[in-house]
């Protein structure tokens, strides 16, 4: 089995898909995380990400939303009224958007990591991965 990157285990959990094999589903509700996955049975259900990524998701949307609102209002000067009926609701559907993917790149980034409960599983990859190797020395010094 080939160790898996950061960066990989990240992307799998912001699409959605287990860390581990990138086929089975993170998520069985919409910010539920499966218990395990259902295609290569990984536990999935260690994870902690908390508030983590509503966080994260605050600052991404506020760093978007909040400058294009100036912006607007500096060039068009728009009425509150008209200001309030368009940046509340991409406000509400950016964050609701970017909430899983974020919340399962955090799942895929303790996973790699061996956070919180998945430090077995993170000894059982490293163990997995040494073996051949192990193997090769002990052959080549009998």
């Amino acid at each position: 089995m080939a160790t898996v990157s950061l960066a990989t285990a990240m992307w799998r959990g912001f699409r959605g898909r287990c860390p581990n094999c990138g086929e089975g589903h993170l998520f069985g509700r919409f910010l539920k995380v499966a218990h395990s996955c259902d295609h290569c049975g990984e536990e999935l259900f260690h994870q902690r990400a908390d508030d983590f990524p509503a966080y994260l998701v605050m600052v991404v949307v506020g760093h978007l939303v909040v400058p294009a609102i100036l912006a607007v209002e500096t060039a068009y000067a728009p009425p509150v009224w008209l200001q309030l009926a368009v940046w509340l609701p991409v406000t509400l559907f950016a964050s609701l958007a970017l909430l899983q993917p974020t919340k399962g790149a955090i799942v895929g980034l303790q996973w790699q990591l061996g956070m919180h409960g998945f430090e077995a599983s993170k000894l059982r990859r490293e163990a997995g991965g040494l073996a051949p190797v192990l193997v090769k020395a002990d052959t080549r010094v009998a």
